[in-house]
């Protein structure tokens, strides 16, 4: 198998050998730290963002008391996601990474700009009717600036294969994994509290004057791109380029379609975990303890850090999946703030080492001219899976499972498992999310794909990013 920088499928002309991810030890040090840069001016947008898009999700829930709303923006954030990821994908690979992390930058501001203008001329009652279309003109232009951000995510984790020595890559991984924990934790935190104390308005404006903060530092930041590698195949939106990429690595599709079924059970916790929160603690209480419960992404970004993710990075995924599915059967199945709050930071601390496994294989195993793409197609499928689940279960758990559980019958089948309270119908659905999770890391782990996707993995030449074009000498004169 040609793991490195072969000729692939669907592409014509040969590609650039791989280069050494930084050969000399300055070189590696002076990559090392470009790649700090990026990845914390990274980190500060998406903080800017998130706090954004957590604080809409908080105000409409608490303002129309509607699980249907909130499910529908998640599931709406995650088909814009899936919409977008593809083109974004094809971007990266066609531009220099600082010319689309600033693209990026500046579309946010301004969808920011244009929804500070729209909150402050509708009026409140006319802007939060559901059946009124200022409502979601508001909120798909919020969104848009915080979907777009994801344009500056693909272009990181190329920049590991770019800076980061390879063997230093799922190290790298764990690092993205733990600045973006510190801003999860500041996210929601923030956002609570401002929702609470401070209004809508408030903090509306305080995340678009924020947003241009890491956009200044990112008109000064330099990050070492020696040439950009041309592929004469390349599209707008290279959907058949990234495929071929991806299936040119035996069982790498098969991991994208794992990941892709993992998230329609994962989109039950995105479309309700709010919801589930918000019933059991105020909306400032909550915003603090999902922002403790965040600390486990901390925690877990920087165990991948320090230990990196074993040989096979495969099999490390499919084990703590399985133990993501455990967790989601037992942290809501008694409305304990204790059990809840425990459970969702031991499920912080497992995710960074699920993601940073995705990207680690796909880091190896393609080359660095296609990553975009490939980062971007597995986007697409893994994010059109979330939204299923999220736009089906809110209505399902809204009119039929909250209810059900509310009521006599309910209490009386399942009361022995998961107890009295409020929130028994989230509860519910948690559950058998957590038993699908379980179910599919097992059959997974039993596949031909999963043994031929990790011979793939440790016999692939790691991939590199392309060398710099040597210098063309000027032409003699003719009389020389």
């Amino acid at each position: 198998m040609d793991g490195g920088g072969g000729q692939r499928p669907g592409v014509t002309g040969a590609q650039p050998a791989p280069a050494a991810s930084p050969s000399t030890p300055q070189a590696a040090n002076a990559g090392t730290r470009a790649f700090m840069h990026v990845l914390i001016n990274t980190a500060v947008a998406g903080l800017t963002t998130n706090f954004l898009w957590f604080a809409v999700v908080f105000w409409v829930y608490l303002e129309t008391r509607s699980i249907l709303a909130t499910g529908v923006l998640g599931g709406v954030y995650m088909i814009l996601i899936a919409a977008c990821s593809m083109w974004f994908g094809s971007l990266v690979d066609r531009m220099r990474k600082h010319r689309v992390m600033l693209i990026s930058a500046w579309a946010t501001l301004a969808s920011f700009i244009l929804g500070c203008a729209i909150y402050f001329t509708v009026p409140s009652a006319v802007l939060l009717r559901l059946d009124r279309p200022w409502f979601w003109i508001f909120t798909l232009i919020v969104l848009a600036g915080c979907v777009v951000e994801l344009l500056r995510n693909l272009a990181l984790s190329t920049t590991v294969t770019l800076l980061v020595p390879v063997e230093r890559h799922a190290n790298a991984n764990g690092l993205v994994g733990t600045v973006q924990g510190l801003a999860f934790i500041a996210t929601s935190v923030f956002s609570g509290l401002s929702i609470g104390l401070l209004g809508m308005g408030a903090t509306i404006v305080i995340a678009t004057v924020f947003v241009a903060v890491p956009l200044v530092h990112l008109h000064l930041l330099k990050i070492p791109e020696p040439v950009v590698a041309r592929d004469p195949d390349r599209s707008a939106v290279d959907f058949r380029g990234g495929m071929a990429a991806m299936l040119a690595v035996p069982g790498l599709f098969a991991l994208v379609i794992f990941s892709m079924f993992n998230n329609l059970s994962s989109g039950a916790f995105m479309a309700l975990l709010d919801p589930y929160g918000l019933t059991m603690f105020s909306v400032e209480v909550w915003g603090l303890v999902f922002g403790l419960a965040s600390t486990g992404f901390v925690v877990g970004g920087l165990l991948v850090a320090k230990f990196g993710l074993g040989k096979n990075p495969v099999r490390t995924m499919l084990l703590l999946v399985g133990v993501l599915g455990v967790l989601g059967m037992v942290f809501t199945i008694r409305e304990w703030p204790w059990l809840f709050i425990a459970g969702i930071w031991l499920f912080m601390v497992i995710m960074p080492a699920v993601e940073a496994a995705e990207q680690t294989v796909i880091q190896r195993v393609v080359p660095f001219e296609k990553q975009g793409r490939v980062f971007g197609l597995a986007m697409t499928f893994e994010a059109a899976a979330a939204p299923i689940t999220s736009l089906l279960i809110a209505p399902i758990a809204e009119f039929w499972i909250v209810p059900y559980m509310a009521g006599p019958a309910g209490q009386h089948d399942w009361g022995w498992l998961l107890g009295e309270g409020e929130s028994r119908g989230i509860g519910l659905i948690f559950w058998w999310s957590g038993v699908a999770m379980v179910l599919l890391a097992v059959g997974a782990s039993l596949t031909r794909s999963y043994r031929t996707l990790s011979r793939s993995y440790a016999t692939a030449q790691p991939a590199g990013p392309p060398a710099a074009e040597p210098a063309v000498p000027p032409a003699e004169s003719p009389g020389a």
